[in-house]
């Protein structure tokens, strides 16, 4: 199996001598997300938190997720670190899956996981998430902070304004999502500030069984 593993960007020691040259480090990052990942296939981008360890019921539920996706032939894409990225690409590469981890290059937490038939490190975290976006035919988001809230509203956002395909967009873990759902609903929808359709993005399952069953019924109908 293919099996890549880059450092992408470089360190800008002179910020003001160096700044009109970014343009490259960030050229480099798209040249070598776009020549590892180009024909990886059918692809499933998941997201989760860095922080939840390994004991946490949500590791197993994520690497269960990760496996599933593989057996139905698609390679996985997280963000390559510990926790639930590790789980989801763990489980995919236990059977022989694409395990793709796109790590990003921050101070605490993030390193890549032992699981990754290919990884890439990015400085920068919008060409990181092109790399998301760019392959991916669904996006599953397990528990997660910041990070894992800003890919979702990203990805809402660009489906919203049709700058993405209708893929599936599919939360595992009623109990950690709805609130956040009841919130939308009464108080962004309630104000305008979105629609019902817009609501109707995403789905919200408990067992991977179901997230993957999701994501491949809207690739048919996509098809």
């Amino acid at each position: 199996m293919h099996s890549s593993n880059k450092m992408i960007g470089y360190e800008n020691k002179q910020l003001s001598q160096d700044e009109p040259w970014r343009i490259f480090h960030i050229m480099s990052e798209f040249v070598c997300g776009y020549e590892a990942l180009a024909n990886i296939g059918p692809a499933v981008s998941v997201f989760g938190s860095a922080r939840i360890k390994r004991g946490d019921p949500y590791y197993k539920i994520a690497e269960k997720t990760g496996r599933l996706l593989a057996e139905a032939g698609y390679a996985v894409i997280t963000g390559g670190g510990p926790g639930l990225m590790e789980a989801v690409n763990k489980g995919a590469k236990k059977i022989g899956g694409k395990s793709i981890g796109l790590n990003i290059i921050i101070p605490h937490e993030q390193k890549p996981n032992p699981y990754l038939t290919i990884e890439l490190n990015f400085r920068y975290f919008f060409s990181r998430k092109v790399m998301f976006l760019r392959y991916a035919n669904g996006f599953i988001f397990l528990p997660g902070g910041f990070g894992t809230m800003d890919e979702l509203f990203e990805v809402l956002t660009l489906i919203q304004n049709h700058r993405e395909n209708d893929f599936p967009v599919v939360l595992i873990g009623r109990k950690y999502w709805q609130g956040m759902m009841d919130w939308m609903e009464k108080q962004v929808m309630g104000k305008g500030c979105i629609d019902e359709d817009d609501l109707k993005i995403i789905e919200i399952v408990d067992d991977p069984e179901d997230a993957v069953n999701i994501i491949r019924r809207k690739s048919n109908e996509n098809k």
